[in-house]
């Protein structure tokens, strides 16, 4: 099968595009012929060695996919052949096929098409677990989100806003701001141009950003804490800025505050029920309307290595995928 290929740790254009044999099924396992694969800033970090999940060379990237379930291993319970599924598959995603448990799959609804269910679960989980859960973000309080017009940023934007808070977008450029407010975002700030922490004490009359929800980290993260409310809470949820942030205590002494790690990929493995009745809200939200996921580009599957570079040079907004 036809696949995007890391062969040896290093930037996307060290990627080939190629034949790669792929195991068949372990007992508990399901092979997926790939419809779609979603592109995440975790695969950037993977194919270089910098991700906190290893890949062993030769593999492929791609941790989110939708397809159709074409083998099952014989201990398979809960899928049938031609059911179709998406799947958390951590790597092997950019790939005409790929094999995972059977676990880390779930249905996807009819009305959702495989582009978007390729690119749903890893943003839209991550940002539910972080706001609901970890943020414990409550109606009319101020959400700022750092990184606002990427795939996870605005996912956040979006959630904000059905969750009821007053949504501040922060984004690098004017075109990103408008791409934010059009999905909800009350403010925003352009943080090329502005002060982050002066333009959000402005914008809440001194107050500060209750919830910050932080994929960034950096000079981002540092600045963010300059800027938030009495008893808030700092959701670390990335580092895409490349620079680990050291938080200084007194910080959080001083406001009262709190900085809560957001891991995801733990969360649904600890707590899978809790995993599913999110994946549950979020069906509802999408069906009822409320949640319109943003697909900007499409690439083919041979593109793959393009699509990483896009996403490593911050020229993505809102989701991209990869399309078989």
């Amino acid at each position: 099968m036809k696949a995007i290929v890391c062969k040896q740790f290093g930037p996307p254009e060290s990627l080939v595009f190629e034949d790669l044999a792929l195991s068949p099924p372990g007992p508990h396992e399901v092979r997926i012929r790939v419809l779609a694969a979603g592109v995440n800033f975790p695969d950037v970090l993977i194919i270089q060695n910098k991700y906190q999940f290893r890949g062993t060379p030769p593999f492929a990237p791609g941790g989110e996919v939708c397809g159709e379930i074409i083998e099952l291993g014989d201990q398979v319970t809960r899928w049938k052949l031609g059911d179709r599924v998406a799947a958390l598959t951590m790597i092997g995603g950019f790939a005409e096929e790929c094999v995972c448990h059977e676990t880390v799959c779930v249905a996807v609804p009819e009305a959702m098409s495989a582009a978007v269910a390729a690119g749903f679960h890893l943003v839209y989980g991550t940002v539910i677990h972080a706001l609901q859960d970890r943020g414990q973000l409550q109606p009319g309080e101020t959400l700022l989100v750092l990184g606002a017009s990427g795939g996870v940023g605005l996912a956040a934007v979006q959630l904000g806003r059905i969750l009821g808070a007053r949504v501040i977008a922060a984004a690098s450029s004017d075109d990103k701001l408008a791409l934010c407010q059009a999905q909800g975002a009350d403010e925003g700030i352009n943080y090329s141009q502005t002060g982050l922490k002066e333009a959000v004490k402005q914008l809440t009359g001194g107050k500060g950003a209750d919830v910050i929800f932080d994929p960034v980290g950096g000079q981002f993260a540092q600045d963010a804490f300059s800027c938030i409310a009495w008893k808030g809470r700092h959701l670390v949820v990335g580092f895409a800025a490349g620079q680990i942030p050291e938080i200084a205590l007194n910080r959080l002494l001083l406001k009262g505050c709190a900085s809560l790690g957001v891991f995801w990929g733990d969360f649904i493995r600890r707590e899978p029920e809790h995993q599913a009745a999110n994946v549950r809200q979020l069906y509802a939200w999408f069906a009822d309307g409320r949640l319109k996921p943003v697909i900007s580009r499409e690439y083919p599957l041979s593109e793959g290595a393009q699509a990483l570079r896009d996403m490593a040079d911050r020229k993505v907004t809102g989701k991209v995928v990869l399309v078989s």
